[in-house]
């Protein structure tokens, strides 16, 4: 990256600071183009063409996400005054926004969240962050563990990448239906088989997994039993959730593995994320580990 390129995304990594930090100020194109120092005639296009989100879009979403832990989490806060935290002038105009984001109405999420969606709902915005939140591993961010052999469920995912959202939504909604939502506790999993963009699109093969140790038959279709097998790996924590993990696998084949003296074993690179609770950590929701399996 070039020095120009350093400077244009600390620019645009001091917005997302300046938004996390000022989520009751009035956070308009003006302001927000002066924090990053460009021009208000273009900011709006600047920011849209770095993140994949229009600058409006990222702090409704900011302030949404932040209305959603106050409902789970705040019970002495009215969905009134929630709503007027998260910039709306009355709750039904507040209620209509999250539940179109969340597929909720406020109160339903305040009694019973649905932590897929939420996931889902709000994966832009991590998206958008990742865009720029530049992560830089460390020889001590990986450690080997003793991985055990674990049950799981399945589904394939075999084709062009551009089609992967369709195989979520299957994998989500058979997760539901079977009570393996994120906030039970249940690890799931994505075990990479191929590259992330490989030459031939349809050569995109990768298996969505969740733990579990419930029998899987011909009535689960099209999940399959399965098992991430036990064995050494070498694990690698991302901080925070993200859907491109290209970075942290890089870092492991590119500079870890060579140094190491360790050998990949006959299985892919898989990825592991838990569900925590909100309140139990200060900056993310989930986990997200990287097994590189080691013979």
């Amino acid at each position: 990256m070039t020095p120009a390129q350093q400077n244009y995304q600390a620019r645009m990594q001091r917005v997302l600071a300046h938004v996390d930090a000022h989520l009751d100020d009035e956070l308009d194109l003006a302001t927000l183009s002066e924090v990053a120092a460009f021009s208000k005639f273009h900011f709006h296009r600047q920011f849209s063409a770095t993140f994949g989100l229009s600058v409006h879009r990222y702090v409704q979403l900011a302030r949404l996400k932040r209305a959603s832990r106050a409902l789970a989490w705040d019970d002495a806060q009215s969905i009134t005054d929630i709503a007027m935290d998260a910039g709306y002038d009355a709750p039904d105009a507040f209620a209509r926004a999250f539940r179109q984001r969340l597929a909720q109405a406020p109160s339903e999420f305040r009694k019973s969240p649905d932590w897929s969606s939420w996931l889902s709902a709000f994966g832009p915005l991590d998206n958008a962050r990742d865009k720029v939140m530049q992560i830089i591993f460390e020889e001590n961010d990986v450690t080997i563990r003793d991985v055990p052999e674990t049950p799981v469920a399945l589904i394939e995912h075999r084709g062009d990448r551009a089609r992967l959202g369709e195989t979520l939504e299957r994998f989500r909604a058979w997760c539901k239906a079977a009570g393996l939502t994120p906030e039970t506790g249940r690890s799931s999993y994505m075990v990479f088989r191929s590259e992330r963009e490989p030459a031939i699109p349809e050569d995109y093969s990768m298996d969505l997994c969740v733990e579990t140790d419930r029998p899987i038959g011909a009535d689960d279709a099209p999940m399959t039993a399965g098992l991430i097998p036990a064995g050494r790996c070498a694990v690698l924590r991302y901080p925070g959730n993200t859907n491109n993990l290209e970075p942290a696998a890089l870092y492991l084949y590119r500079d870890w593995l060579p140094q190491s003296g360790e050998e990949a074993r006959d299985f892919p690179l898989y990825a592991r994320r838990q569900f925590v609770p909100m309140q139990n950590l200060q900056a993310h929701e989930v986990i997200v580990e990287l097994y590189l399996p080691l013979k």
